[in-house]
């Protein structure tokens, strides 16, 4: 969040508010590759990270207390969403409307912080709110995740479609709707909206993770090597990915791909960064781009008896939809 975005009062409130933040953030990295968020604290963290979480609660506290717009007010509880802190969220969520009134906007951030906080039913009627209003997409892209929660894949895929055609170039709800329509056996289909993802966003690794999986479904393990060798994908991010695409086919979620002429997808360079946590695949950190990379995909033949990835059949594959999808 850019600090130029507001007045100097504020400006001194959400730059306290990003400085406090920063060490909660390395505890809850606000997504996680199952049906359910991680709670906030595990089980091994000790007195001193908790002390830290603390401290950075209490900090988002005294920052937001100076916020004197609703649009100011707003940005901070965003960005108290996108450092994970879905629970301190919804507190401030009612703050806000007690001071400025139920909004679209405020009933965005409760629908996001329920969703986050596995109250899946709330959270969908509060969805519900917005529709007829600009933030209509972003509620049919919610209730494509919870869809996705629930393993109801095809029912994902149409309310993310949805989604897509009043955001289509939201390149993360792209993202999500490619690995989707992978979960329910529709592998062609989400070759385009994941190539769309790693162009616009070449560099955000959870586009990445999706685009390799995808690779690696469709028989093109080379690619997909080389994909997770430039953004520096540590091993155990490989293992979730290579175990779930295996699982995926072995059941027939995905077909083979025929060998066809290669489409060209140049990935652009970033700038490097740290190594990626090594836990869930989508609770992970950008990866470095170190070069020009091209990744070469092959188009998918029509597919005609795809199998519905919902069924009682198919053994559980990572959940690589996003709940913190705020990155």
């Amino acid at each position: 969040m850019s600090t130029n975005a507001f007045l100097p009062g504020p400006a001194r409130a959400s730059r306290g508010l990003q400085s406090a933040l920063a060490i909660a953030v390395l505890l809850a990295l606000g997504a996680c590759s199952a049906t359910k968020p991680k709670p906030f604290y595990q089980a091994a963290e000790d007195q001193q990270q908790r002390a830290a979480a603390e401290a950075a609660a209490s900090s988002a506290t005294s920052s937001t207390a100076t916020a004197n717009t609703a649009s100011t007010y707003i940005r901070l509880v965003d960005q108290m969403q996108r450092d994970g802190l879905w629970f301190a969220s919804l507190a401030h969520i009612d703050a806000l409307e007690q001071r400025w009134g139920v909004s679209p906007d405020s009933n965005r951030l409760r629908a996001d912080a329920l969703r986050q906080t596995d109250q899946p039913e709330p959270s969908r009627k509060m969805y519900g709110t917005l529709m007829g209003t600009p933030l209509e997409g972003a509620a049919y892209h919610g209730l494509g995740l919870l869809a996705g929660s629930q393993s109801d894949f095809p029912l994902a895929v149409r309310m993310l479609e949805q989604a897509q055609r009043r955001n289509p170039i939201d390149a993360l709800l792209l993202s999500d709707m490619g690995y989707a329509q992978m979960r329910a056996g529709q592998l062609p289909a989400a070759r385009i909206p994941l190539m769309q993802a790693l162009q616009l966003q070449p560099d955000n690794q959870r586009i990445q993770v999706n685009v390799a999986l995808y690779l690696q479904a469709s028989g093109q393990t080379e690619q997909a090597l080389a994909l997770m060798d430039a953004s520096n994908m540590p091993a155990a991010t490989r293992t979730v990915i290579t175990d779930a695409a295996s699982r995926m086919t072995a059941v027939g979620v995905v077909p083979p791909v025929a060998a066809e002429q290669p489409v060209q997808v140049v990935a652009a360079e970033a700038t490097t960064s740290g190594a990626a946590a090594p836990d869930a695949a989508l609770s992970l950190k950008t990866a470095a781009w170190p070069r020009r990379v091209h990744v070469m995909v092959r188009p998918d033949p029509v597919v005609t008896n795809s199998v519905d990835s919902s069924s009682n059949n198919n053994p559980a594959v990572p959940i690589l939809l996003p709940v913190g999808d705020k990155q």
